[in-house]
């Protein structure tokens, strides 16, 4: 292990963010602030999730900008507009694909988890 990994953790014994050439995968990223306590609110749950996310992709150089497909899984089906929302303030054409999964629980008792797909030096259309 090199002084820059993040020492083993027996909770959490994943990657945050992997990366393999130009594709990165980043693990689920929770609606919890930096305590893994819960985030209350709709739109502030989807917001903390989306920060995890930002935070994951930066430790291996991506950004939100490379992000290809985005997986939702949220304990209740009507936090979809809020995810719409999100989807439209926080990235720009095109898009990235995404699915919307209702679940019946999630980790520290979150509302909302996402996991995304990156490629890093991704032309995009114009």
């Amino acid at each position: 292990m090199t002084p820059s990994e993040p020492s083993p953790d027996t909770q959490h014994p994943y990657s945050p963010a992997t990366r393999h050439g130009d594709l990165v995968f980043v693990s689920g990223s929770l609606s919890v602030d930096s305590d893994f306590q819960p985030v209350a609110g709709r739109s502030e749950a989807m917001v903390a999730a989306l920060e995890r996310m930002t935070e994951r992709l930066a430790t291996v150089g991506a950004t939100l900008d490379d992000v290809v497909k985005l997986v939702y899984y949220v304990t209740d089906l009507s936090l979809r507009e809020e995810a719409n929302e999100q989807l439209l303030a926080a990235f720009s054409d095109p898009r990235p694909a995404r699915t919307f999964v209702e679940v019946s629980g999630l980790p520290y008792g979150s509302t909302v988890e996402i996991d995304a797909t990156a490629v890093v030096g991704r032309q995009v259309p114009q």
